[in-house]
């Protein structure tokens, strides 16, 4: 009689590597989402919300956690460069702080379930005239630093151009492109990128938007209308009429929902 030949741990850990890292596998969370890969624009979208409220993003905490994980599973071909789990291309991921007296608690979320939460002690903040607690929202600028590091290597195209034009328009209110400032760099790094062949010689993101903040002559906080205008830039310039997760329109937008969480 022939015998079902066991399978050797060769096989069996090629069979592991078969399977994708799940939600459930690293964050305690429950429903649809627990079932799902996580998949690099998820991982984007959180290392560009992480990058928001603290200036980089956190060193074992969400972000780079989903980053190894989406790492691994594109790696193994079970998800695509460019693919977003539907709980989190519809519904979001989020950071969102909340302040209480000498601390403040920060919450990250992907579709509305917390995979990270710790307070981090801060200053008790100063009561200002007429009773209101001063709070610091996120500009335009930072918006623009953020995607430097989330999407930095990307190379500049007319969407890009187009859509840093619109951020600077928004930040200064003013039409008028100043020289050698970040719009004009955008514009010629764009035209430069679509006469060359060899990718790294193109001029990236990070090139142009590094240090955006010192750039802008004037700066404001980012509003829901602020990055609407921008997103509306980028699509109209993009021929595949999309944004792209952690580019400068999602920052930008980003940034907004951060500052509307602020405010409530």
């Amino acid at each position: 009689m022939s015998q079902e030949q066991p399978r050797r741990p060769q096989e069996d850990e090629q069979q592991d590597k078969l399977q994708p890292i799940k939600y459930g596998d690293v964050f305690s969370v429950s429903g649809d989402l627990a079932k799902k890969p996580i998949a690099p624009q998820d991982a984007n979208m959180m290392q560009t919300a992480e990058t928001m409220v603290f200036g980089q993003t956190q060193k074992g905490g969400p972000a780079a956690v989903m980053q190894s994980a989406a790492t691994r599973n594109e790696r193994s071909g079970l998800v695509r460069h460019d693919q977003a789990t539907d709980v989190g291309g519809n519904e979001g991921v989020t950071v969102t702080e909340t302040d209480v007296p000498g601390s403040r608690i920060v919450t990250e979320a992907v579709g509305g379930q917390v995979i990270g939460q710790y307070v981090q002690p801060t200053p008790v903040a100063q009561v200002a005239a007429g009773g209101f607690m001063e709070q610091n929202a996120i500009t335009i600028g930072e918006a623009l630093e953020a995607s430097a590091q989330t999407a930095g290597d990307k190379p500049i195209d007319q969407s890009d151009a187009a859509a840093i034009q619109a951020a600077e328009v928004r930040a200064t209110g003013s039409n008028v492109i100043s020289p050698g400032g970040l719009a004009a760099m955008a514009q010629s790094a764009a035209a430069y990128n679509a006469g060359t062949l060899a990718e790294q010689d193109k001029i990236k993101l990070t090139d142009v938007l590094s240090g955006a903040t010192g750039k802008l002559p004037v700066d404001k906080a980012a509003t829901r209308q602020d990055a609407e205008g921008i997103a509306s830039a980028e699509l109209r310039n993009n021929p595949e009429m999309g944004t792209r997760p952690g580019g400068v329109a999602a920052s930008v937008t980003a940034a907004a929902r951060l500052n509307e969480n602020i405010k409530m």
